[in-house]
């Protein structure tokens, strides 16, 4: 972001407001209409597109100064809407690509990765959003902007960035025709250490292609 564009922030934060609750309602929308699971083998690519979309909003929340809400303690923005059903949907649609592995700390020494789902991912992202939304809906601008600032530096942001790293290298091995390794030494449900082995080359390409059309990839080689 330019120094102008922080400027204009600064000087201007109901239009930043403005923009940021556009994008994330844009994502909010798109992604529920996308678990109702009308258009499954277009997935992975609309989930990228969207994903990286929400994250220059995040990058802007990031690189402004801290927002100040009004009031000392949080207002209640009543119950929130469950996600269970949109993440099995998901984890339905995605199936068999949905678990990933990932570090959370790029920067912590050592550190082992874990086995994440997509499904987990979006249905986190839309909570943290939704919360945000609500206060926004409500009239409660400054509670809203510092919201979805702090839950993108402490939640979301995070988890929407290694959920785009996932899809973008699943878009990867299968644009490029690149054999994937074996996917279900992965377990959410365990604290196991990743497996190091993999599929022969032959093996991940059967893969590779068994899964590219459902989910709306095409390779890009002949």
């Amino acid at each position: 972001m330019s120094d102008a564009t922080l400027h204009n922030a600064t000087q201007d934060p109901d239009s930043f407001a403005v923009q940021i609750a556009d994008q994330v309602e844009s994502f909010l929308v798109s992604v529920t209409e996308l678990a109702k699971g009308d258009e499954p083998d277009s997935a992975v690519p609309f989930l990228l597109l969207e994903v990286s979309q929400l994250l220059l909003a995040g990058g802007r929340l990031g690189a402004h100064e801290d927002f100040v809400p009004d009031e000392r303690y949080e207002p209640d923005t009543g119950p929130e809407p469950d996600v269970d059903e949109l993440r099995a949907r998901f984890a339905e649609m995605l199936d068999p690509v949905d678990v990933y592995s990932e570090v959370f700390d790029p920067y912590e020494p050592r550190s082992a990765p874990v086995a994440c789902r997509i499904s987990d991912d979006i249905a986190d992202i839309l909570t943290d959003l939704r919360h945000g939304m609500a206060h926004y809906s409500a009239g409660r601008v400054s509670e809203a902007l510092w919201w979805w600032q702090f839950s993108y530096l402490s939640n979301w942001g995070p988890t929407a960035s290694a959920c785009l790293r996932a899809l973008q290298s699943l878009v990867v091995h299968v644009r490029l025709d690149k054999p994937l390794d074996e996917l279900d030494g992965l377990d959410t449900d365990t604290d196991a250490a990743l497996d190091d082995g993999s599929l022969e080359e032959e093996a991940g390409k059967v893969m590779v292609q068994e899964i590219a059309e459902p989910l709306g990839l095409r390779s890009v080689r002949t």
